[in-house]
């Protein structure tokens, strides 16, 4: 079972995104917890919203005090109505919310039935419930409960490790070859992704990108890849890194097989169909751009944003860390396209806007520690995984060491074929500019 732990500030969104499920006949209540009761058992959002206003009247400082949880058994799993009750019931008592009001919607609009339970993380008094450790704890919890009810457990891929970080380029460290290699090399071992486009979104991540280079070499059509290094502002900072250095994974021949291998893979997955849910959440819950983002980073999964020169939004991808997917927002739903997003945004002003550069998966902005009572959000190691399975892989070339150390000895010769066809486009473009500037 994979539990998404949501929060956000709008509560009448929450409820709204799952009442529309139950209008849709997509969904129902299961059960509600200490919420106050109808006369005919049916539910209006100002009836419900009703029961939650004292702890958000109460509520002093907590920014986010609305909880918006999902609990996803495996497709596999056949789980009774009176189960999911049991389980919600049980989960929020092993997560310390026993003693808050909410509500258990089922939803049936995808393969995978699940349970959301809405709720607030404010107690009676106004006082905020601790969360520290909260993804760890719940995925504790979550093992209990495979466990009771006999559920398939979900596999060490759904679960986040605590390991070191698979870490982003740096370009003012040196040895540029060896960083771009660490990740080049290793990133389509574990994600999907269908096109170029969803691989750079990616990459950004890593402050890296990717472009391909086409022409004639010796009378015959010759296409390639070449790598470059980012600074934070997305801008290129380094020569161009042709990809035989860094072995055949990295070629473009070879990526293009992998894009049609995702391609098969991707889509009748039930990670879709979950990754399309929870951001239809956040859409409900977040205020702003800022709050969007930092809601979905926080269940692992990374928003690129692309503007073009005039601040229009032309591309969203969105990369799930969970089910190592790489999507653009067209893919999983016309709600959640380009021009979506840039409707809902283009009223923000410049100030209210973030950095169009991706978010980097390093840290989470902290709270500020001088206050002793606002504890500090641990940082979501979103690569984690990387670092330990390489580790974990003694019989393989690419652990640790290998990885952030060196290159591979079968890549340390020049290709000179491919070198001069790079050299070739290099001396066209300079010529292209030049004519260009007279």
């Amino acid at each position: 079972m994979i539990a998404k732990i949501g929060r956000g500030a709008n509560l009448i969104g929450a409820l709204s995104y799952n009442q529309l499920k139950v209008d849709k006949e997509n969904g129902e209540i299961l059960t509600t917890h200490r919420i106050r009761e109808t006369v005919n058992g049916n539910y209006t959002i100002a009836q419900l919203y009703q029961s939650f206003e004292p702890y958000l009247i109460a509520n002093k400082r907590t920014e986010k005090p609305v909880l918006h949880i999902s609990l996803n058994p495996d497709p596999r799993d056949q789980v009774s109505d009176e189960n999911f009750k049991q389980i919600a019931n049980d989960y929020m008592k092993l997560m310390g919310y026993q003693d808050q009001p909410y509500v258990v919607f089922k939803h049936t609009d995808i393969e995978r039935t699940h349970i959301h339970i809405v709720s607030t993380c404010v107690d009676r008094n106004g006082k905020k419930i601790s969360d520290t450790y909260e993804k760890f704890r719940s995925m504790d919890a979550c093992r209990e409960l495979e466990q009771k009810y006999k559920l398939i457990p979900a596999t060490a891929k759904e679960q986040n490790s605590k390991k070191e970080l698979f870490r982003p380029v740096d370009y003012g460290s040196g040895n540029l070859k060896s960083q771009l290699a660490s990740v080049v090399r290793e990133l389509p071992k574990y994600y999907q992704f269908q096109s170029l486009g969803t691989y750079n979104a990616l990459l950004s991540l890593f402050n890296i990108t990717a472009e391909e280079v086409k022409g004639e070499l010796h009378g015959k059509p010759k296409q390639g890849l070449v790598y470059f290094v980012l600074n934070e502002q997305g801008e290129k900072v380094s020569n161009p890194f042709k990809s035989s250095l860094f072995g055949k994974h990295a070629g473009l021949e070879n990526l293009q097989k992998h894009f049609e291998k995702s391609k098969e893979k991707m889509n009748p997955s039930p990670g879709k169909a979950v990754l399309k849910n929870t951001i239809e959440i956040a859409m409900h819950t977040a205020t702003n751009e800022t709050d969007f983002k930092k809601q979905l980073l926080d269940q692992g999964i990374n928003t690129v944003v692309r503007r073009n020169n005039e601040g229009r939004i032309y591309g969203m991808t969105f990369i799930d860390h969970e089910s190592r997917t790489v999507w653009n927002g067209s893919q999983l739903g016309k709600n959640l396209s380009a021009n979506v997003f840039n409707d809902w945004w283009k009223g923000e002003t410049v100030k209210e806007r973030p950095n169009t550069i991706p978010n980097k998966p390093l840290h989470l902005p902290s709270k500020e520690k001088e206050n002793p009572t606002v504890e500090t959000e641990q940082p979501h190691h979103l690569f984690d995984f990387m670092t330990k399975e390489q580790s974990a892989n003694t019989n393989s070339n690419f652990g640790l060491i290998e990885a952030f150390g060196g290159i591979l000895p079968e890549v340390q010769g020049e290709d000179y074929e491919e070198q001069a066809f790079a050299n070739q486009m290099k001396k066209k473009k300079k010529h292209r500019k030049q004519g260009d500037k007279k």
